[in-house]
Parts: structure tokens; C-alpha cells; sequence
């Protein structure tokens, strides 16, 4: 696959596991994503590791500072060559400007998460966000679009919506993908791969439902075919 639209969550405490399920799977097929439970583990050199795989790196770190820090974060992670990296919709306009400022064109994607997938309305209101998840994350989508950035990490129940306002270039990637017959596990706003798909969702973050499965690669390869599948209905 040229593309590959599954980008796997090693959402793992140690790099043994991240290695053994990165022996079952293949990057012709997907991405993967390191965040911040393994990143603390085992340190840049596990994204060095993976990118010496073939594999494409989603450097999920979700940066939330100064702008100034920010952007030497940003600048740091894409030296180690990693395919995209994300920073947080509600650190402001003038952070993901300093942001997508460190980033040379064309190289690292930067995407802003807008809201996790994990909160609902009464999350939001404990916050002092008093709107539906929906209206905060158009907000926050266009603020990044406004700002230059390569897309948003949104919900695909809110993909539909913003790729009818952003436009096709606008890469939006989905986390709390569940197949139909999976658990929802800690997200309240999930959907199925079909569903994102046909939200207009770019990429699918994709965790357990993988790295949990009794033959990962064979799990992969089952989404995979749903997606092309949605893709070539679309």
C-alpha cells in the first residue's frame, strides 16, 4: 500500500512488547503511532529503532507549552524523522504558528489534537467548555487550518463535518476506531473503520483491537480490506 490509512497505537510500557508486535506486522500495511507511555520508556532511540523498520512514525506527544518550547520540541522530534507529530489545538493561536514556523515545508506533518476522544459533554463542562464536543472541535479545527498546520486529530463522528468545511487537503486523523463487534474500552466517541472512512477520516488510530489480537497482522489486514473496501464505495 502506498498509503497506508491504519496508523497501530503501541500504547506499551516497554519496548519489548512494541518490538514483538512490530515483528508481527508489516509497514507496507500501516503506521504506527508512539506516544507518550512508551516515548517515557524508552527514549527516542525506540523511534529510531522503528523508523530502521521501515516503519512510519506518529510521534503522538501532544505538545501543550510556551510557543517558543514548543517549537524546539517540534523542531527536535522532526530531526529524528518521524512522518507526524502533533501538538494541542487549545495551547493558541500563537503556539501552533511558532509550530508549523520550526517545521520545514514539506517534511513532518503537524496535526493539533482538538478534543480527546476520551471526553464527553460533561468533561467539557468540568472545564469550562460549555459547548456541544462537536461546535469546540470546528473551533479548534479551524484555528489549525487557520494557522497553516497539515490537519486535526478529531473524533470521526466530527470528520464528516470538517472535511465538508475544511477541504479535501486537510488531513484529519481519527483515534477511537473499535470494529463494530469491539469494546469501547475508556473513549466515549468511537466509531467503526467504515464509519471513519466514510466521514472522510484520513488516517485510523488503531490500538487494541491490534496489538490485542491473536494474529495482529491477519487483524490488519481484515481493517485494511473494510477500508479499501469503504474507500472505493466513497
Amino acid at each position: 500500500m502506498n498509503n497506508p490509512r491504519i496508523i497501530v497505537a503501541l500504547d506499551f510500557s516497554g519496548k519489548e512488547q512494541a518490538l514483538i508486535l512490530a515483528s508481527e506486522l508489516d509497514p507496507m500495511f500501516c503506521r504506527v503511532k508512539i506516544g507518550k507511555e512508551l516515548f517515557t520508556a524508552a527514549g527516542p532511540k525506540i523511534v529510531e529503532i522503528f523508523i530502521k523498520k521501515g516503519f512510519e512514525v506518529f510521534l503522538d506527544l501532544k505538545f501543550h507549552d510556551i510557543p517558543n518550547t514548543v517549537a524546539n520540541a517540534c523542531r527536535v522530534a522532526a530531526d529524528l524523522g518521524v512522518w507526524m507529530i502533533n501538538v494541542h489545538a487549545l495551547g493558541g493561536k500563537k503556539m501552533l504558528i511558532a509550530a508549523r514556523d520550526a517545521l520545514p515545508l514539506g517534511g513532518t506533518k503537524l496535526v493539533a489534537v482538538t478534543l480527546l476522544t476520551s471526553m464527553g459533554p460533561d468533561d467539557l463542562e468540568s472545564i469550562g467548555l460549555n459547548n456541544e464536543p462537536g461546535i469546540v472541535v470546528q473551533n479548534l479545527a479551524n484555528l489549525a487550518h487557520s494557522c497553516g498546520l497539515d490537519g486535526v486529530v478529531c473524533s470521526a463522528l466530527e470528520a464528516k463535518q470538517l472535511r465538508k468545511e475544511m477541504g479535501a487537503n486537510f488531513c484529519l486523523v481519527t483515534p477511537g476506531i473499535r470494529p463494530i463487534d469491539a469494546l469501547t474500552d475508556d473513549q466515549s466517541r468511537i466509531a467503526t473503520p467504515q464509519m471513519a472512512i466514510q466521514n472522510g477520516a484520513d488516517y485510523l488510530v488503531i490500538g487494541r483491537p491490534i496489538s490485542q489480537a491473536e494474529n495482529p497482522l491477519l487483524m490488519l489486514q481484515y481493517l485494511n480490506k473494510e477500508i479499501e473496501e469503504q474507500l472505493a464505495a466513497n
